[in-house]
């Protein structure tokens, strides 16, 4: 699966300057995985890799799969603890039943994050050993 034409493996050899200059800008971005087109914000906040998704449009059931395996990838080479989600999918006007029960499968609860609104939020720990 290609993030905006890169391997994952391939997005894991930016450097960090690389890394913030183009994607931890706390910034909104659209970006493409697979056929999937995703609206996101990524950060890094204490110990975690926070990711923001606003929108995903299209796309098979690989974009989500790709995205953790690059997220948790990142946080651990990075040191980090947690990767954070905040998935926008609670108040949608056509909302996306599956994603919402892979989401709650998952372990994600509806809350409330005072800068981002309600959403659906997990704070996954990282299996560093």
């Amino acid at each position: 699966m290609l993030i905006e034409g890169y391997t994952v493996d391939e997005v894991l050899q930016f450097s960090n300057e690389e890394m913030r200059m183009l994607i931890l800008r706390d910034e909104p971005l659209v970006f493409e995985v697979g056929s999937a087109n995703l609206l996101g914000r990524f950060k890094v906040a204490d110990d975690a890799l926070v990711m923001e998704l606003a929108h995903v449009d299209g796309g098979g059931d690989g974009a989500l799969p790709s995205l953790a395996s690059l997220a948790s990838s990142y946080a651990k080479r990075e040191g980090l603890a947690f990767v954070e989600w905040r998935v926008h999918a609670v108040h949608c006007a056509m909302p996306n039943l599956k994603l919402r029960r892979v989401l709650e499968r998952r372990g994600f609860i509806v809350r409330h994050i005072d800068t981002v609104g309600e959403c659906y939020w997990a704070k996954m720990p990282l299996n560093t050993e």
